[in-house]
C-alpha cells in the first residue's frame, strides 16, 4: 500500500492556511475531480475522496492540531477520533460536506444537486438529531482508558418497513414533481441572460419518492422510539469536560435518513485521597514529628494502587517528593504526568502533662530551634519548579 499523501499538499495550501483558505481550496479541488465532471475516471474519483478526507481533518481544529503534531499516525489504530483509515465512500462525502458547495453551484456545474445529480447520491429522509450523554470515570479508568457499555433511549430504525416509512414496496412511487431526481430546476430571465438554479423538491423533500400508504408501526416516519446498547471506547488521559463523538449512534433519521451522533461528555469521579492537576496527581502526606526527625518508610496511594516511599531523617514540612510517571497520560501525545507528594508534619492539638514536659525540655535545646537555610527554596518556589 502506498504512503498517504500530506493533507496540506492534497488541498494545495500551506500549514499556516486559515479555515477559509482551506475551505476554498477544498471547493476548488472537489469541483476539479467531481465524478460528474469525470465520469468513469477512477483516478479522479480517488482524488475526490482523498480531498474530502483531507478536508474532514483540516477543517476541524482539534483534528488538525493532532495531525500537525503526529501526521497520519494521529488517526491510526488505538489513537481514537478522526480520519478514515479505510477511505471515505461517496455517501460519507456528500452527507458531510455537500452543504459547503450549495445546490446552485452543483446544479450549475454538474446538472444536479450535491447528491441528487449522481443517481446513487440522492438525498434520503432527514438526518436524525444528535444525543448527549454523560459518563463518569474514576482515576484508574482515566489513566488506563475504559470501555463503557450503555443503554441509550432514542429513535431507532423501524424494523417493520426497514426505515422506508411505507407499508410495502408498492406503497412508494416516484415523485411526480421532480420525476425522482429530488430536485426542481428553475430558469429565470435576468439582465445577464437566463440563469438556471436547482433547489430541493418541495414535494418529496429531495427523496425522489412519495409514500401512498404509510407503515402501521412507525406512521410513515421510518423510525420508532426504542433503545440501543452502545459500546464506547474511551482513550486514556481524557479530562473533565471533554466531549467525544460516536458517529451514527444518535437518533435515527426519518425514512432512512442518516442517524445523528452520540456526544459523550466526560465527568471525573472525585478520588478520596488524590487530587488531579492537569497530567499530575497530588497527595497530601501527614507524618508525625518523630518520623520527620528519625525518617521512616510510608505507603501512599497512587492512581493504580499503592507505592512505598522513604522519608529521610530531618525531612522538613513542605518537602515535595515526586513519583515519576505516576500521573495521567496525555490524550493527544505520549507525555505522562507525575505524582507529587507534599509532606505535612502533624502537630497534635492536645497533649498530656507528661508530653508537655517532654516538649518543653526539647524546646529548651538549641537543636530544636528553627535554623532555616537561606538557600532553601520556599514551598511556592518548589511547586512552581515542579509544574514547570
Amino acid at each position: 500500500m502506498s504512503a498517504k499523501r500530506d493533507f496540506y499538499e492534497i488541498l494545495g495550501v500551506s500549514k499556516t492556511a486559515s479555515a477559509d483558505e482551506i475551505k476554498k481550496a477544498y471547493r476548488k479541488v472537489a469541483m476539479q475531480f467531481h465524478p460528474d465532471r469525470n465520469p468513469g475516471d477512477k483516478a479522479a474519483e480517488e482524488k475526490f475522496k482523498e480531498a474530502a478526507e483531507a478536508y474532514e481533518v483540516l477543517s476541524d481544529a482539534d483534528k488538525r492540531a493532532q495531525y500537525d503534531r503526529f501526521g497520519h499516525a494521529a488517526f491510526g489504530p488505538g489513537r481514537g477520533g478522526g480520519g478514515h483509515p479505510g477511505g471515505m465512500n461517496m455517501d460519507d462525502i456528500f452527507s458531510q460536506f455537500g452543504d459547503i458547495f450549495g445546490d446552485d453551484i452543483f446544479g450549475s456545474f454538474f446538472g444536479g444537486g450535491a447528491r441528487g445529480g449522481r443517481g446513487q447520491g440522492r438525498a434520503r429522509g432527514s438526518r436524525g438529531s444528535d444525543l448527549r450523554v454523560k459518563i463518569k470515570l474514576n482515576y484508574e479508568e482515566i489513566a488506563k482508558g475504559a470501555t463503557k457499555t450503555i443503554k441509550v433511549k432514542k429513535y431507532v430504525g423501524c424494523q417493520t418497513c426497514g426505515g422506508s416509512g411505507a407499508k410495502d414496496k408498492g406503497s412508494m412511487q416516484t415523485c411526480g414533481t421532480c420525476g425522482g431526481s429530488g430536485q426542481v430546476r428553475r430558469v429565470q430571465n435576468t439582465f445577464l441572460g437566463q440563469m438556471q438554479t436547482v433547489t430541493t423538491c418541495p414535494t418529496c423533500n429531495g427523496e425522489g419518492t412519495t409514500i401512498t400508504a404509510k407503515c402501521g408501526s412507525c406512521k410513515g416516519e421510518g423510525r420508532v422510539f426504542g433503545e440501543e446498547t452502545v459500546t464506547i471506547n474511551i482513550p486514556a488521559g481524557v479530562q473533565e469536560g471533554m466531549e467525544m463523538r460516536v458517529e451514527g449512534k444518535g437518533n435515527a433519521g426519518e425514512r432512512g435518513g442518516y442517524a445523528g451522533d452520540l456526544r459523550v461528555l466526560i465527568e471525573e469521579e472525585a478520588h478520596a485521597e488524590l487530587h488531579r492537576d492537569g497530567l499530575n496527581v497530588a497527595y497530601e502526606l501527614h507524618i508525625s514529628f518523630p518520623d520527620a526527625v528519625f525518617g521512616t518508610e510510608v505507603q501512599v496511594p497512587t492512581i493504580d494502587g499503592k507505592a512505598k516511599i522513604k522519608i529521610p531523617p530531618g525531612t522538613q514540612s513542605g518537602k515535595i517528593f515526586r513519583l515519576k510517571g505516576k500521573g495521567f497520560p496525555s490524550v493527544q501525545s505520549y507525555e505522562k504526568g507525575d505524582q507529587l507528594i507534599h509532606v505535612n508534619i502533624w502537630t497534635p492539638q492536645h497533649v498530656s502533662s507528661e508530653e508537655k514536659a517532654m516538649l518543653e525540655k526539647m524546646n529548651a535545646s538549641n537543636n530544636f530551634k528553627p535554623q532555616p537555610d537561606k538557600n532553601t527554596k520556599s514551598f511556592f518556589q518548589k511547586v512552581k519548579e515542579m509544574f514547570e
